[in-house]
């Protein structure tokens, strides 16, 4: 018996072409599997890098103040002109049971809302991050719309504390011009840099003084200190999470 071979022409296999079925499922599933990798690396690698760059900077505890009153939340501060150029509201990106939206969810034990008083609106700008002419308001709480004072708290450039609530997420998707996001990278300002508010005709300048993360349950933030002329930003952090509260203590310059 006699064998002949025969060279196969260029691009000859034996192997069975692949079915449309089994290609499409091969491309359905790595496009799956890259989608995963990446979805997860976005929201991973974030919390990481605040564990390991910025936590630490916030561990310490805070300074005590001069008078620890906490305001019940809608008692009067007074009414200003509205701000201009604010930012923009766009749909909620986030959506929990409890809704964080709300400021008054944010801190467990706060004073409950009381009927509204008059109102005060005004505009917050910090250069740093892009943020100007944020609309600052006492008449609600809805974070969608505006930053929101902790009403019954000081008026800005008086002595006491002001108190500023601020709605952030993961930090790739902050956008100043969102109300959503406009504090989503709050963590990454240091002490000595500027908040500018414009109240009522006036430019009040702070300066940022300490920044760090309380529970909670630790209403110290909202407490009213008459040695001084304070601002305080608050967030939740890390950024996209409702784990704790960050504190942004500044003084008028």
């Amino acid at each position: 018996m006699s064998y002949a071979y025969i060279k196969a022409p260029p691009g000859y296999t034996l192997k069975r072409a692949p079915s449309l079925g089994s290609r499409a499922r091969l491309i359905a599933s790595t496009t799956l599997l890259t989608l995963g990798i990446a979805a997860c690396t976005s929201v991973v690698y974030p919390m990481i890098v605040y564990q390991i760059e910025f936590a630490p900077r916030f561990a310490h505890a805070p300074r005590e103040a001069a008078v620890t009153s906490v305001p019940q939340l809608g008692s009067p501060v007074g009414k200003v002109e509205a701000a201009e150029a604010a930012p923009v509201v766009v749909p909620e990106m986030v959506n929990t049971s409890l809704d964080y939206t709300d400021s008054s969810t944010w801190f467990t034990g706060a004073p409950t809302a009381v009927d509204q008083a008059p109102y005060l609106v005004y505009s917050l700008s910090i250069p740093k991050l892009g943020i100007k002419d944020a609309v600052v308001r006492t008449d609600h709480t809805d974070l969608k719309k505006s930053l929101i004072q902790y009403a019954g708290t000081a008026m800005p450039g008086d002595l006491g504390n002001t108190v500023i609530f601020g709605h952030s997420v993961l930090p790739q998707f902050f956008d100043p011009h969102n109300y959503i996001t406009i504090f989503s990278t709050l963590h990454t300002l240091h002490p000595g840099d500027d908040i500018i508010v414009a109240a009522d005709g006036a430019t009040y300048d702070y300066k940022i003084a300490d920044m760090y993360a309380v529970e909670p349950d630790n209403l110290s933030p909202l407490a009213q200190s008459y040695d001084g002329r304070y601002l305080t930003l608050i967030t939740c952090t890390p950024p996209g999470t409702f784990l704790k509260r960050l504190i942004v203590r500044a003084v008028l310059q």
